[in-house]
């Protein structure tokens, strides 16, 4: 019996030239805030560079300084005003393979530790487009929500290392032999899934 195809994506810097939360931050802060904030979360962000610092520790202090307190509604806001200006952060080459496979997908996934809530409609307006028959699954991080306003924490574990496979496998319906996946990633933190796939490639969309 043939296998089911499956396309298996990390967004920021796989399908994006840029870590897509520093530029939603840049994007909705403005470039001043940004630094400042970034310049009082260096500690943190350096250890968790030497893997001295749980990456998801240092995302989450980092999320919760811009965002922690903001109602939900109005980031939901903010990350649609986001995507609709992002074309310019997809790789051109990661558009055109995405169009070029997506007929014979069984179907196309995006696993990311960024969060859903900007990821998916980027997705969804740049490497969708038209055509109405190619339809991503995104499996991101989500953020907390408390009587509508975000907590500063996440609902979800950070979407990085195992936690992409867990969250892939728990997509996947029946028996993990009956599909064919391939995997595309740029970073440590893909490495896992790499390894879980048939098929991987490493920083494949670079010009």
């Amino acid at each position: 019996m043939e296998r089911k195809k499956i396309y298996v994506f990390d967004f920021d810097g796989t399908l994006t030239t840029a870590d897509t939360l520093l530029e939603f931050i840049r994007f909705a802060c403005g470039r001043t805030r940004m630094l400042l904030g970034f310049a009082l979360y260096a500690p943190w962000i350096v250890l968790m560079k030497l893997h001295l610092y749980p990456n998801y520790k240092a995302k989450q202090k980092v999320f919760a300084h811009f965002f922690g307190g903001m109602e939900a509604s109005q980031f939901d806001t903010l990350c649609q005003r986001f995507a609709a200006n992002s074309a310019h952060l997809i790789r051109p080459a990661a558009a055109d393979y995405v169009r070029r496979v997506a007929p014979d997908a069984y179907a196309l996934y995006v696993v990311s530790a960024s969060l859903d809530n900007w990821v998916r409609p980027t997705v969804e307006r740049w490497l969708c487009g038209s055509d109405s028959n190619t339809t991503f699954t995104v499996a991101g991080t989500r953020p907390e929500v408390c009587d509508g306003r975000l907590t500063g924490h996440f609902a979800t574990p950070n979407c990085y290392g195992a936690e992409k496979v867990r969250r892939l496998t728990a997509l996947l319906d029946g028996d993990r032999q009956q599909y064919f996946i391939t995997a595309f990633g740029d970073s440590r933190g893909d490495k896992e899934l790499l390894n879980y796939a048939d098929k991987a490639h490493y920083k494949p969309f670079r010009d």
